[in-house]
């Protein structure tokens, strides 16, 4: 049972983040799609899904990736699209500090980029350190950033809290980074 869930939500996560029309669904520049689309879509390739199932996944998914319109009607993912989707977030003034979390495998190009969305509308970022370690270990050898994210929004970068309290940014200048002394950047 659990993993038919975890299967659904990835499936979730592709169509409605990354390649809608693997499935001929149309989202609205919001990101919605009509559930019923969702459903004869996934149908139509092989995919057994139901309203049941979208709304335990919804529900259940802890990071809280999608959203459904108060009728049940829609859904969306709430971020981390590849496509061009307008989430319809407003700037808000983050904290003092946020996190990112990586693989020291990217580190060096980071030190040298600063932080960009990498074939995403935005980059991530965490309230906490413990969330942003996990971020990274999902891709290799985890290192945690430091942002001086006040510091940043003062200077003109635009933050966005999303639905499921993620940092958002468009991308982020080295500047504003602070590296951890233990890591190890080759």
């Amino acid at each position: 049972m659990r993993d038919r869930i975890v299967e659904t939500s990835r499936f979730l996560s592709f169509v409605l983040r990354h390649e809608p029309e693997a499935i001929g669904l149309h989202l609205d520049r919001e990101g919605w799609a009509s559930v019923a689309e969702l459903i004869a879509g996934a149908r139509k390739r092989g995919r057994q899904l139901d309203e049941a199932t979208i709304a335990e996944v919804v529900a259940g998914n802890d990071k809280r990736r999608f959203a459904l319109s108060a009728d049940g009607t829609r859904i969306r993912a709430v971020q981390g699209h590849s496509i061009d989707v307008d989430l319809g977030l407003a700037p808000a003034v983050p904290p003092a500090l946020l996190y990112h979390g990586t693989a020291t495998r990217f580190a060096e190009h980071i030190r040298r980029e600063g932080l960009r969305p990498a074939g995403r509308q935005y980059v991530h970022l965490s309230a906490t350190a413990a969330a942003a370690a996990r971020v990274g270990a999902r891709h290799g050898r985890p290192v945690v950033l430091s942002v001086r994210a006040f510091e940043a929004h003062e200077r003109g970068v635009v933050f966005h809290l999303s639905e499921n309290q993620l940092w958002l940014v468009r991308s982020l200048p080295a500047e504003f980074l602070l590296w951890p002394a233990e890591a190890h950047v080759s």
